[in-house]
């Protein structure tokens, strides 16, 4: 790592004044590669405080993201690579295991997506600075093993997180959405990693973007919202994916009933689009493995499992 990336770890896991003199020597560097690593990260937004004869701190202030940031709200050694700009991580996820580059669990996380990815095809708008964008890459597990159960896993920990952070009440929309008063805040694209040989899936890739502050969209983007919540980025992105550890290890019945209790749809009026065909129903039930139980408004009874069908509320 650079110096700059070096000294930015330790002031993050000192979290107090750490010497100049003490830092160089940590470092190996001199005092002077010191002070001018602080002014390069100072010029790049991050709020470092310099005081005489106490040395340098980093400010809780701070926002900015950085894999050191991310790490210190994890509670388990896992790689987290970091991208001021990338066009998704999904993508970037993809590119590194093909590549044999990325120890599992992974997380890869940006401040910023050119080129951001939705289901059937759509984009997500994530522009820097007011959202997380990132992918949680593991190895398929019992709950894991479809697009609906990873996803249906990585909505719990996404609720989880937000309101064990924040006052925020979100609710989840089948399969991948989900809400605060009635705008999407946060979407979820589920992507399975095939090994050719053998035809079985060798990784998981959940990609997950939440609008943190975002308060303008591009025309296209429909009934978008924020979180609107002051919280410290990193800090969420590490509690979403201590979650996400947490359930990759358990079977579905384990976390259904939360998902279940934040449902904004079980009672109510819907059209699900399945092959390009519009069909009103009502939601009635989620089951155990995370499918949308539906009954038409010809009586008939179905369970929707697939990730390409779509769900408009009435």
């Amino acid at each position: 790592m650079s110096l700059k990336e070096d000294l930015l770890e330790r002031l993050i896991a000192d979290g107090d004044y750490v010497n100049g003199e003490q830092l160089a020597a940590d470092l190996g560097k001199s005092r002077a590669a010191v002070w001018k690593a602080v002014k390069a990260l100072q010029k790049e937004g991050w709020d470092i405080a310099a005081v005489r004869n106490r040395g340098y701190r980093l400010s809780e202030s701070n926002d900015l993201l950085s894999a050191a940031r991310v790490n210190r709200f994890l509670n388990r050694d896992i790689e987290v690579l970091y991208y001021p700009v990338i066009d998704s991580t999904n993508n970037e996820a993809k590119r590194l295991l093909a590549d044999n580059g990325a120890q599992l669990p992974a997380l890869i996380v940006a401040n910023e997506q050119s080129a951001g990815r939705g289901r059937q095809g759509k984009s997500f708008y994530s522009p820097a600075d007011t959202g997380i964008y990132f992918s949680f890459v593991t190895e398929p597990k019992v709950s894991l093993q479809n697009a609906v159960g990873a996803t249906t896993a990585a909505a719990v920990a996404v609720c989880r997180a937000i309101e064990g952070l924040t006052d925020a009440k979100p609710q989840i929309k089948w399969v991948n959405d989900v809400y605060l008063n009635g705008a999407k805040i946060c979407g979820i694209l589920t992507e399975a990693v095939t090994d050719f040989e053998s035809g079985t899936v060798s990784a998981v890739i959940i990609g997950i973007g939440i609008n943190i502050s975002t308060l303008t969209f591009p025309e296209e983007v429909e009934n978008a919202g924020c979180l609107g919540r002051k919280i410290q980025r990193a800090e969420l992105v590490g509690a979403i994916a201590r979650e996400l550890l947490e359930i990759a290890f358990c079977d579905t019945a384990e976390y259904i009933d939360y998902y279940r209790s934040h449902s904004m749809l079980l009672g109510r009026k819907i059209n699900f689009i399945e092959n390009g065909r519009v069909t009103p129903a009502t939601a009635l039930a989620i089951d155990e493995r995370g499918g949308l139980t539906v009954k038409t408004e010809n009586g008939e009874i179905k369970t929707l499992r697939s990730g390409e069908i779509s769900i408009r509320p009435i």
